[in-house]
Protein backbone atom coordinates (compact mmCIF):
# COMPACT_ATOMS: atom_id res chain seq x y z
CA UNK A 1 0.00 0.00 0.00
CA UNK A 2 1.23 3.29 -0.60
CA UNK A 3 2.60 5.70 2.06
CA UNK A 4 -0.59 7.00 4.15
CA UNK A 5 -0.98 10.65 5.60
CA UNK A 6 -3.17 12.29 8.07
CA UNK A 7 -3.96 15.88 7.31
CA UNK A 8 -6.57 18.51 8.21
CA UNK A 9 -9.21 18.72 4.82
CA UNK A 10 -8.32 22.58 3.49
CA UNK A 11 -11.43 23.40 1.49
CA UNK A 12 -14.68 21.53 1.31
CA UNK A 13 -15.16 21.87 -2.67
CA UNK A 14 -17.77 19.64 -4.58
CA UNK A 15 -15.49 17.21 -5.93
CA UNK A 16 -13.83 16.42 -2.52
CA UNK A 17 -17.23 16.13 -0.84
CA UNK A 18 -18.53 13.74 -3.57
CA UNK A 19 -15.20 11.68 -2.65
CA UNK A 20 -16.40 11.82 0.96
CA UNK A 21 -20.21 10.65 0.59
CA UNK A 22 -19.10 7.44 -1.71
CA UNK A 23 -17.00 6.75 1.27
CA UNK A 24 -19.60 7.30 3.98
CA UNK A 25 -22.09 5.38 1.73
CA UNK A 26 -19.69 2.41 1.68
CA UNK A 27 -18.90 2.77 5.27
CA UNK A 28 -22.51 2.10 6.20
CA UNK A 29 -23.20 -0.11 3.73
CA UNK A 30 -25.37 -3.44 5.97
CA UNK A 31 -26.08 -0.61 8.20
CA UNK A 32 -28.18 2.07 6.52
CA UNK A 33 -30.22 2.45 10.11
CA UNK A 34 -27.04 4.86 11.03
CA UNK A 35 -26.40 6.63 7.73
CA UNK A 36 -28.97 8.88 7.45
CA UNK A 37 -31.39 8.39 4.36
CA UNK A 38 -29.01 8.39 1.05
CA UNK A 39 -26.99 10.86 -0.81
CA UNK A 40 -29.07 13.99 -0.10
CA UNK A 41 -29.04 13.07 3.75
CA UNK A 42 -24.94 12.55 3.42
CA UNK A 43 -24.71 15.92 1.41
CA UNK A 44 -26.05 17.92 3.65
CA UNK A 45 -24.81 16.29 6.82
CA UNK A 46 -20.71 16.54 5.44
CA UNK A 47 -21.47 19.97 5.10
CA UNK A 48 -23.14 20.98 8.49
CA UNK A 49 -19.74 18.42 9.86
CA UNK A 50 -17.60 21.13 7.46
CA UNK A 51 -19.14 24.23 9.04
CA UNK A 52 -19.35 23.07 12.46
CA UNK A 53 -16.14 21.80 12.99
CA UNK A 54 -13.18 22.79 9.78
CA UNK A 55 -9.97 22.82 12.36
CA UNK A 56 -11.28 19.10 13.28
CA UNK A 57 -11.96 17.51 10.26
CA UNK A 58 -8.96 15.05 8.96
CA UNK A 59 -8.51 13.24 6.30
CA UNK A 60 -6.98 9.74 5.53
CA UNK A 61 -4.90 9.47 2.01
CA UNK A 62 -3.14 7.03 0.74
CA UNK A 63 -0.98 8.29 -1.95
CA UNK A 64 -3.38 10.56 -3.36
CA UNK A 65 -6.51 9.24 -2.71
CA UNK A 66 -8.89 9.81 0.36
CA UNK A 67 -9.37 6.65 2.43
CA UNK A 68 -11.30 8.21 4.78
CA UNK A 69 -11.96 10.78 7.52
CA UNK A 70 -12.75 11.53 10.94
CA UNK A 71 -14.72 14.73 12.39
CA UNK A 72 -13.51 16.43 15.84
CA UNK A 73 -15.26 18.75 17.25
CA UNK A 74 -13.90 21.01 20.33
CA UNK A 75 -16.74 23.40 20.82
CA UNK A 76 -20.06 20.51 21.17
CA UNK A 77 -22.21 21.17 23.82
CA UNK A 78 -23.52 18.43 25.39
CA UNK A 79 -26.67 18.36 26.89
CA UNK A 80 -26.19 15.00 28.75
CA UNK A 81 -22.38 17.24 30.42
CA UNK A 82 -24.73 20.42 30.56
CA UNK A 83 -21.17 22.02 29.22
CA UNK A 84 -18.92 21.87 26.54
CA UNK A 85 -17.00 18.63 25.50
CA UNK A 86 -14.94 17.38 22.86
CA UNK A 87 -17.10 15.23 20.26
CA UNK A 88 -16.54 12.89 17.09
CA UNK A 89 -19.10 13.41 14.62
CA UNK A 90 -18.03 11.52 12.21
CA UNK A 91 -15.64 8.43 11.72
CA UNK A 92 -15.83 6.45 8.57
CA UNK A 93 -12.65 4.66 6.68
CA UNK A 94 -13.22 3.11 3.16
CA UNK A 95 -14.10 -0.60 3.53
CA UNK A 96 -11.31 -0.90 0.90
CA UNK A 97 -8.65 0.68 3.32
CA UNK A 98 -9.88 -1.03 6.67
CA UNK A 99 -7.04 -3.07 8.20
CA UNK A 100 -4.30 -1.35 7.54
CA UNK A 101 -4.47 1.13 11.28
CA UNK A 102 -5.85 3.86 9.06
CA UNK A 103 -8.71 4.06 11.04
CA UNK A 104 -5.58 4.11 14.26
CA UNK A 105 -3.86 6.94 12.80
CA UNK A 106 -7.35 8.61 12.25
CA UNK A 107 -8.45 7.95 15.95
CA UNK A 108 -5.04 9.49 17.70
CA UNK A 109 -5.21 12.88 15.20
CA UNK A 110 -8.54 13.28 16.73
CA UNK A 111 -7.84 12.48 20.47
CA UNK A 112 -4.57 14.61 19.98
CA UNK A 113 -6.83 17.50 18.96
CA UNK A 114 -9.66 17.20 21.33
CA UNK A 115 -7.32 17.33 24.46
CA UNK A 116 -6.22 20.33 23.56
CA UNK A 117 -9.10 22.03 24.85
CA UNK A 118 -11.22 18.99 26.48
CA UNK A 119 -11.49 16.77 29.49
CA UNK A 120 -13.98 14.61 28.22
CA UNK A 121 -14.66 13.04 24.44
CA UNK A 122 -18.23 11.86 23.35
CA UNK A 123 -19.48 10.25 20.80
CA UNK A 124 -22.91 8.05 19.53
CA UNK A 125 -22.18 4.72 17.71
CA UNK A 126 -24.95 2.39 16.42
CA UNK A 127 -25.86 -0.47 18.69
CA UNK A 128 -25.23 -3.15 16.13
CA UNK A 129 -21.96 -1.89 15.35
CA UNK A 130 -20.14 -4.02 17.93
CA UNK A 131 -16.77 -3.28 15.66
CA UNK A 132 -16.49 0.17 16.27
CA UNK A 133 -17.59 -0.16 20.36
CA UNK A 134 -14.93 -2.64 20.44
CA UNK A 135 -12.17 -0.17 18.46
CA UNK A 136 -13.43 2.90 20.71
CA UNK A 137 -12.93 0.71 24.20
CA UNK A 138 -9.43 -0.38 22.89
CA UNK A 139 -9.29 3.77 23.07
CA UNK A 140 -10.25 4.32 26.64
CA UNK A 141 -14.72 5.35 25.65
CA UNK A 142 -17.16 3.72 28.06
CA UNK A 143 -20.29 3.22 27.25
CA UNK A 144 -22.90 5.55 29.34
CA UNK A 145 -25.43 5.19 27.67
CA UNK A 146 -28.22 4.91 24.93
CA UNK A 147 -31.19 6.77 23.29
CA UNK A 148 -33.05 4.43 20.83
CA UNK A 149 -30.35 2.94 18.51
CA UNK A 150 -27.56 4.73 19.80
CA UNK A 151 -25.19 4.23 22.47
CA UNK A 152 -23.54 7.22 24.06
CA UNK A 153 -19.79 6.64 24.66
CA UNK A 154 -17.39 8.68 26.63
CA UNK A 155 -13.39 9.20 27.62
CA UNK A 156 -12.18 11.04 29.83
CA UNK A 157 -8.62 12.89 29.50
CA UNK A 158 -6.33 14.88 31.46
CA UNK A 159 -5.14 18.00 29.21
CA UNK A 160 -1.41 17.59 30.83
CA UNK A 161 -0.89 14.22 28.95
CA UNK A 162 1.27 14.77 26.03
CA UNK A 163 0.17 12.10 23.35
CA UNK A 164 -2.73 9.48 23.00
CA UNK A 165 -0.64 6.43 24.30
CA UNK A 166 -0.18 8.65 27.67
CA UNK A 167 -3.98 9.70 27.59
CA UNK A 168 -5.43 8.27 30.82
CA UNK A 169 -9.15 7.47 32.03
CA UNK A 170 -9.80 9.67 34.79
CA UNK A 171 -11.45 7.50 37.49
Amino acid sequence: MARVTIERLERLDQETLEKLIGIYMRGYEGMREYGGEGVGYAKRYLRWCWEKAKDGFFIAKVGDEIAGFIVCDDDWYSKYEGRTVGAIHEFVVDRRFQGHGIGHRLMEKCLEYLKKHNDRIELWVGEKNENAMKFYEEYGFRRVGQSGIWVRMVKDVRKEDTGPEKMKEVV
